[in-house]
């Protein structure tokens, strides 16, 4: 569903960048830009099980920043969605990708190793 979000911010790029919220300074555009870093190309590794955990940070920063600072002054109601992408991020993150993922048979065949 991440993945979707940032679609919609790739293909109206021009005209998100010229309202699009700049955070911590950086301005609209370089936060457009990291924004669809995160929901459109993490969001199509996290998909595919490729450097999951990695591929899961951008994610979760970009999530509490639209939960605490985007959405911070707003009614629960409007934070619920970047919340919930927050948690199953989170999720995401701390138990990596599954046995069905590039991950997964990337460690079966030694290539990655986990540490449990």
């Amino acid at each position: 569903m991440a993945f979707g979000h940032g679609m919609e911010k790739l293909v109206h790029f021009q005209t998100k960048s010229a309202t699009f919220p700049s955070v911590f300074g950086m301005g609209s555009k370089v936060s457009l830009i990291l924004a669809i870093f995160a929901e459109f190309f993490c969001a199509i590794a996290v998909m595919a099980g490729f450097a999951t955990r990695l591929a899961a940070i951008p994610l979760l920063v970009t999530m509490a920043v639209a939960f605490f600072i985007i959405h911070g002054n707003d009614p629960f109601s409007h934070r619920e969605l970047s919340g919930l992408y927050l948690v199953g991020f989170a999720l995401i993150f701390m138990n990596g990708a599954g046995n069905w993922s590039i991950d997964g048979l990337l460690n079966q065949d030694g290539f990655l190793r986990k540490s449990r």
